[in-house]
């Protein structure tokens, strides 16, 4: 943990002297080298204690010291010292925090050997763990081990299973089963369990299970959560089921339901994919007034449904104001203004959005290496079209130095313009570029380029020496 510190200690030191001392240590290297130094004072007859342990350990798990944490463990199993149930679920929920389930479930079993029973507690605290990492599989075996080292089911442990079971369509039957034998074990349902299932339902696309379920719901008593509106509006919006969601968001401000950005984003995708982005950028000034800032789901739906309508400028704003709040775009979203800005015919404003891109150190990478070829693609060929040589040069240069893969059109795009241009210096660059890189020219690109170095005075020579060059490095491409 680092180099030691030695402390001057009172005569009469104490643990919960100890334990100020660690809380008061914002840095935990020095937190812990105090905590070392309070154990040399072993022989003046101080002992540390499970708390002091305890605080260390909470300590170190905070700045994910897994490792260290583990040895302390250790030491208090050396020292005799006093092991809670609580340290122990401690590490096991920083594992579960940095997705480390299996080690969760490692340092679990680890308790047998400190002679500590896991309670309940402890195998929900788990069992939790196992469903956010959608360890399902083995989240249901771990909730039967449960069940056969005697411990009672109870409305937590069911309802993180009902939670489990509610994730694959395949298995959400068997939850619903659950949730109606609930009574029958001694455990009533709670809004926990009516909103568990309303969101599985939901994603699963069963909309009219969960509505029915909603009304079961108020009917007992319970009040739903954002979160059950948010599910539905959501599910509802996936539908298509528009006029519904928006009833929804309405039955909400009546109930004193404050929508979060999460209601307000579901909606706002709903009206995009529906063709109605205009009502959706109204939604959008609704939930700015309410002091609810917009996330990147929220711009990137809007950015989205815009240009689908044609609406670059507005997209164009969005992503300004986005960046005002501090948001950095994705290639994503500079793909969807770029695609619309091109299909509107703005290709010299479109490359200058790729140049932004650039400059902010956007890269292409393995899960946006496709969006990057078919933006950088689609501008060179719309530069050439639109007689803007000199861009689609440089954005051509530009895609050959970041291995960005030139298509064959975009090769004959810009072949073609700079033969008709006259240049046929940059054409025959080029040419010989695409066949280094494995398109074959077909004889629409040999026609264009034959004829206009033939025309050219005093290089019939070079010419047959050029194509002599080509032509072998044509033979080579096809072997």
């Amino acid at each position: 943990m680092g180099s030691k510190t030695m402390f001057k200690w009172p005569k009469q030191i104490t643990n919960s002297l100890v334990v100020q001392l660690i809380k008061a240590e914002k840095d935990v290297h020095k937190a812990f080298n105090m905590f070392d130094s309070a154990t040399a004072e072993y022989n003046n007859g101080f002992r540390h204690d499970h708390e002091t342990f305890g605080l260390m350990i909470s300590r170190l798990v905070t700045v994910n010291q897994f490792r260290t944490a583990e040895g302390m463990l250790e030491r208090m199993k050396q020292e005799n010292c006093k092991v809670t149930e609580e340290i122990f679920l401690t590490i096991c929920r920083g594992y579960g925090r940095v997705h480390r389930p299996l080690d969760a479930i490692r340092v679990f079993h680890k308790m047998e050997g400190f002679l500590l029973r896991p309670t309940q507690k402890a195998y929900i605290t788990i069992l939790d763990i196992l469903v956010e990492e959608n360890h399902v599989k083995r989240a249901i075996g771990f909730y039967r081990e449960m069940r056969e080292v005697g411990i009672q089911p109870s409305v937590v442990s069911l309802n993180i299973l009902i939670k489990a079971l509610c994730k694959n369509r395949e298995t959400v039957d068997s939850a619903l089963r659950i949730f109606r034998e609930m009574p029958n074990r001694g455990c009533q349902p709670d809004s926990y369990t009516y909103g568990t299932l309303i969101n599985g339902l939901c994603r699963l696309g069963k909309i009219g299970e969960a509505k029915e379920l909603l009304k079961e719901m108020e009917q007992k008593g319970f009040s739903a959560s954002v979160v059950t509106y948010t599910s539905l509006i959501h599910g509802l919006c996936q539908s298509n089921n528009l006029d519904e969601a928006i009833g929804f968001l309405e039955e909400m401000k009546r109930n004193d339901i404050e929508p979060n950005v999460f209601t307000y984003s579901s909606l706002m995708d709903g009206l995009c994919k529906g063709g109605h982005s205009s009502q959706a950028m109204e939604l959008l000034e609704v939930m700015v007034r309410k002091h609810h800032l917009p996330n990147m789901v929220t711009y990137s739906t809007l950015i989205s449904g815009l240009c689908k309508e044609g609406k670059v400028r507005e997209a164009v704003e969005i992503l300004d104001r986005m960046r005002i709040q501090g948001l950095k775009p994705n290639a994503g979203l500079y793909g969807k203004i770029i695609c619309g800005l091109c299909a509107a015919g703005n290709y010299q404003e479109a490359v200058n959005f790729i140049d932004e891109m650039v400059l902010g150190g956007i890269s292409p990478n393995r899960a946006s290496w496709s969006l990057h070829v078919r933006m950088h693609n689609m501008v060179v060929q719309g530069l050439c079209n639109n007689v803007d040589s000199p861009r689609a040069f440089q954005l051509y240069l530009c895609m050959r130095t970041r291995c960005i893969s030139v298509e064959i059109n975009t090769f004959d795009c810009l072949i073609k313009c700079f033969c008709k241009r006259g240049d046929l210096h940059k054409a025959a660059r080029i040419l010989e570029e695409m066949i280094l890189d494995g398109c074959i020219p077909d004889e629409g690109i040999w026609n264009v380029v034959i004829p206009g170095l033939w025309d050219r005075k005093k290089v019939r020579e070079a010419t047959e020496l050029l194509l002599a060059e080509l032509r072998q490095k044509f033979i080579e491409a096809e072997s």
